[in-house]
């Protein structure tokens, strides 16, 4: 089978040294797509080059939330010409983190000037949603989000938000957190998600799934939240591997 990792960054530091073996771990449990995503200068370097070197691998370059106060017009003449290139496929990952320091009114504006320049290139949209859900999903309503599309990248929403952001024609993609056994609200969400608007990821090297909870996450062990997720919607893991990967690649429209 073939899967896709909907949200990774293996461009992230911790992998420098390690990326061939990395691929091939990934490739040795069907993990042989996945989307790099990028968040300053060097780690969209780094995602360029692994997009060009490989073909399986896709890229992804947004302001986080975390670092919406840096966002300014050098910033956005940066995102604009990497976005240009054919293998960034998304604009992302962007939205809102009431986590972090950064004030509300910032990350508002921040995140809506990104949808808009999404609209003006037609590229779907990667969403970091953290703590925020009742505002990222009104910025989202309002910003008419179905005529690009998105990601909801590791969706933490119980059932009854799944269902609003599937409404407004986002996808829903799945990290290993709903393997976790306090996960109870994500799992019914991904119980609700037709499984053609559904995908999954690993965020590495964060939120590695169970049985390895506590180790560095990397896009092979997207093969493990995958088979729970099969095992829990009673279906073939080669069979929603399938599914999954169509989603990502009609999303990010990948042919």
């Amino acid at each position: 089978m073939e899967i896709f990792d909907s949200h990774t960054h293996i461009n992230a530091t911790e992998f420098k040294n390690d990326i061939p073996d990395v691929i091939e771990r990934a490739k040795a449990l069907d993990v042989t797509e996945m989307l790099v995503i990028s968040y300053d200068d060097p780690s969209t370097e780094r995602m360029l080059d692994l997009v060009e070197q490989y073909p399986g691998i896709y890229g992804a370059f947004g302001c986080h939330p975390e670092s919406a106060l840096d966002y300014d017009a050098n910033f956005e003449s940066k995102l604009s010409e990497v976005l240009a290139h054919p293998k960034v496929k998304a604009l992302g990952e962007i939205g809102l983190d009431y986590h972090c320091d950064v004030p509300k009114k910032v990350q508002w504006e921040v995140f809506e000037r990104q949808i808009e320049l999404a609209h003006e290139r037609q590229l779907p949209i990667s969403i970091h949603d953290r703590d925020a859900i009742a505002d990222c999903y009104a910025i989202l309503k309002k910003a008419d989000i179905a005529k690009i599309g998105g990601i909801m990248h590791s969706f933490n929403g119980d059932a009854d938000w799944a269902e609003k952001f599937l409404d407004l024609g986002m996808e829903l993609s799945f990290s290993g957190v709903v393997t976790f056994g306090n996960a109870k609200e994500v799992k019914q969400a991904a119980l609700v998600t037709p499984l053609e608007h559904m995908l999954v990821e690993t965020d590495a090297p964060y939120l590695t799934p169970m049985p390895f909870r506590g180790k560095i996450n990397e896009p092979a062990m997207t093969r493990y939240t995958l088979e729970f997720l099969a095992k829990e919607r009673q279906i073939a893991p080669e069979k929603l591997a399938q599914i999954t990967t169509a989603n990502a690649k009609k999303v990010l429209k990948i042919k």
